[in-house]
């Protein structure tokens, strides 16, 4: 918008966890007019869904800011502390790491550019294809091992028999103290 000397003028990027945005999500910050909402870790974690030490875990890990205290001593945390910690859950819950989620609220708060964010969730994405094949792998051997088992008892249990040839570098049991309950697995 231009300003009456005819510059236009540049707006401070827009916070996600500004009032604005804050009133957007379920419920009004306020409890009475005038009166900013605030409220302890318990009631901080039911609203966001999440147990009280989730959210000091978030706080020890510099993903949720340093909380006021009450005259009282307790924390007392406000809308825009909700609003960050159901971002951080939504992140979570997308498997992000928390070295991700950090990065994403970098960006939220310094005016990122969706590119950026893209390429972050991108990345993310192909690490998430990459353990999804492996889980295939994984299944494809698990629902080989399940076919395989013949209802045997200890050393004899075909399953059994599978796992330790799996982590004897593909060698079945040849040595009987390589069996379940032998005393030298090498």
């Amino acid at each position: 918008m231009p300003s009456s000397s005819g510059r236009i003028r540049q707006h401070p990027p827009c916070s996600p966890w500004s009032d604005s945005k804050i009133k957007a999500m379920n419920g009004s910050p306020t409890s009475r007019p005038g009166k900013a909402r605030s409220w302890r870790r318990g009631e901080l974690a039911r609203l966001a869904g999440c147990h009280p030490e989730t959210v000091r875990f978030y706080e020890k890990a510099g993903l949720l800011p340093p909380v006021p205290r009450s005259p009282s001593g307790h924390r007392r945390y406000g809308p825009a502390h909700l609003a960050r910690l159901r971002f951080i859950l939504a992140g979570r819950r997308l498997g992000f790491s928390l070295d991700e989620v950090r990065e994403l609220l970098r960006l939220a708060e310094g005016g990122g550019s969706c590119d950026e964010v893209r390429g972050l969730a991108e990345r993310h994405l192909t690490a998430v294809e990459r353990r999804l094949g492996e889980l295939q792998a994984l299944r494809t051997r698990l629902v080989r091992l399940v076919a395989d088992c013949r209802a045997g008892k200890g050393p004899d249990c075909a399953l059994l028999v599978g796992l330790f040839a799996q982590i004897t570098d593909g060698e079945g049991p040849d040595l009987p103290s390589q069996r379940l309950g032998g005393s030298d697995l090498r």
